[in-house]
This record gives C-alpha cells, structure tokens and sequence, in this order.
C-alpha cells in the first residue's frame, strides 16, 4: 500500500518487552528508512519521559518531555504525535516504528494518532509482540501494575492480567518469537484468545507487510466494543478449550454475587454480555482476567438491541480441566422461571481505570 503524502506509523506494542524489542529490531532491519520512536515511562518518578529515536544503526537522537498533570502517559499522549510531525517534514522517514512502554496499550494511541495526525500521519498497522511461552503467565497475573512498577500514572489500577489481555486482543497482528519454552498448549491458547489475529512469526519477511498493510481504528474500536464484539467460538485444542455459555434468562444478582468467585477463577481469560433481573434495560459488559472483574455498563438493554438475550454469552478460554463447571455454576446463578425476581441484598459493581 502505498502513501504519498502521509508518513506511515506502525504500532508495536506488548508486556512481553524482549519480544517487542525484537519485533522492532526486525522492522528497522527490513524496511529502508524506517525509524523507531520510544518513549521510556520509567522515568516517570524523576519528573519526566525518556523519548528515544534510533534506526537500524543505533540511537539517533534522545530527550525528555515533562510529565502532564503528574501523569506519564499523558506526557506520551502529548509529545508523540508532534515528535511524529517531525519526522513526516524531514522527509527522510519512510515508516515509523512507534514502540509503546511495557503497559501501554495500542487502543489509546492508536486513536490519538488517527484523531491528531490530520493530512500528515496515517496509522498502517498495530502489532502486539508476543512470546507464546508468556502468553498464560501473563494472562493470570493478577498483579497491580503499580506493584510490578508498570503502572503509567498515579491513578493507574489496572492489572498485569487485564493489560496483557487488551493489547493481546485489539492488534490485528500478533508477532510470534521463537521461545524454547512454547509448547503447543501455549500456540493454543493464543489462537484461541485472539482467533480473527493475523499470527506473523517475527524473523519472517511477512512482519514488513504486515506493519504497511493498512488499519481502520473505527473499525478495530468497534470490534472491542463490549456491545458489538465478535468474541470467541467454541474450540478444543491441545489441552485447551473455549466454552462458550449461553442462556436466555438474565443472572439472579444476589446468585451471581455469590458465584462470581468461582466464575472469575474458573478461565484464564473470560468476556461476555449479560444482564441482570433488576435492571433489564442495561447491557452490562463482563472482562475478567488474572482472577480481577471488571464490569461495567456496556448499551441500552435488551429492548432497544437487535441482539436478542439469547445472543449474549460468556465464553471462557482456558485449561480444560479448569472449565468443567462453568456451566452448572453460571446456570445456578442465573434467574429460574421468574423474569424479574424481587431481590434485597448486597449489591457489586464493576469498576475500571482508562486504558493507557
């Protein structure tokens, strides 16, 4: 594809930092003109952002962008797309390798990108690097990211889980290293997490194309969109599975308050759609990972989707001996014949921080 008066950017993002690094090293080394621009948050505590620039010969330039608000990655959201500009009136890039801190997701500057870059830049591609061996360790962390000193701002409350699995799940392209430590449990469970992605071993010739090959950010917005998600499909592989769980009746509240330990422990990764007996008018979104929930309001109920109650579903991906009881746990926790039962109790709420 090609770009005449736009300067094209790929994305290159992922927890798994040796395997990004290598992505990007491979990029420099195959695509002429192409340089990597990084922006270090582990400075963060000492007031500012580490922004480096390098190509396939070594680093060409660094610097430091303030923090905004004592936020790093509102520093990154402030810098990038001017740093970028640069770059597209020099006049001597031709790809832009923008490779995102470890616990930066692709989602958020993606869209600061395409939203910011006007005539100028033009996002081609969003790849997650992936270490297949680390997929599950990753995926089961349930870990502060403040703990594991990964976190982007004071304020940050996501999980090691929860990040892994966004970044894993929004790029179009997973680059696969080689890892001695994969085996075929661990290319199962990534196929299965993300089965729509476009798998590219990282040393292979096609990681150039794919990084040129186009991206719609409305588009891949919208496909992680809780309401309108393609989620995944039953599948049994190699000692993993994806159980799927339908049922046209909404969740008991005080029921699904009691299971939800059971519900969140029992998969590596789960998502869904679902409601709830004493608020039929709300589609509610269900994302766990690494034993931490997050629920949250996702559209309208029901009555005003053309998606019918029997559509919504749970599907959890995971060890199979893990997932036996899903079904008859969930299906307890679901309401009996009553649509609307009266209920008194303690109520839950889901809450999420903003993905950096």
């Amino acid at each position: 594809m090609a770009y005449e008066r736009q300067l094209p950017v790929v994305i290159v993002a992922g927890l798994h930092s040796d395997a990004r690094k290598e992505v990007v090293d491979r990029l420099l080394r195959t695509v002429p003109g192409s340089v990597a621009l990084h922006h270090d948050l582990a400075s963060a505590p000492d007031g500012t952002v580490l922004r480096l620039v390098r190509d396939a010969s070594g680093p060409v330039s660094s610097g430091d962008a303030p923090l905004v608000n004592d936020c790093a990655c509102c520093a990154l959201r402030e810098d990038l797309v001017p740093e970028l500009e640069r770059m597209a009136d020099g006049g001597l890039t031709r790809l832009a390798v923008v490779e995102l801190w470890d616990s930066v997701e692709p989602k958020a500057m993606a869209e600061v990108i395409a939203g910011h870059g006007g005539d100028r830049l033009v996002v081609t591609g969003v790849i997650t690097a992936v270490d297949p061996a680390l997929v599950l360790p990753y995926l089961g962390n349930g870990d502060d990211l403040a703990e594991a000193g990964l976190a982007a701002a004071a304020t940050d409350r996501r999980t090691v889980g929860d990040t892994w699995a966004r970044q894993l799940e929004y790029a179009p392209v997973l680059a696969v290293v080689d890892s001695d430590g994969a085996d075929e449990e661990d290319h199962a469970l990534l196929a299965q997490l993300h089965p729509t992605a476009r798998r590219v071993p990282a040393a292979s010739a096609e990681l150039a194309r794919a990084a040129l090959a186009g991206f719609d950010v409305e588009a891949a917005a919208a496909a992680q969109h809780p309401a309108c998600a393609l989620l995944p499909q039953e599948a049994d592989e190699a000692g993993v599975a994806t159980l799927v769980w339908r049922r046209r009746r909404p969740f008991h509240p005080e029921r699904l308050y009691r299971a939800l330990e059971d519900l969140c422990c029992a998969a590596a990764r789960s998502r869904g759609r679902f409601w709830l007996a004493d608020r039929p008018d709300t589609l509610l979104a269900w994302d766990a990972a690494g034993g931490a929930l997050c629920v949250e309001s996702a559209a309208p109920g029901w009555r005003r989707c053309r998606t019918r109650p029997g559509r919504w579903f749970l599907p959890y991906a995971g060890r199979r001996r893990r997932s036996t009881g899903i079904p008859s746990t969930a299906t307890a926790a679901s309401t009996s014949s009553s649509p609307r039962p009266a209920w008194t109790g303690t109520g839950w709420n889901g809450s999420s921080t903003p993905a950096c």
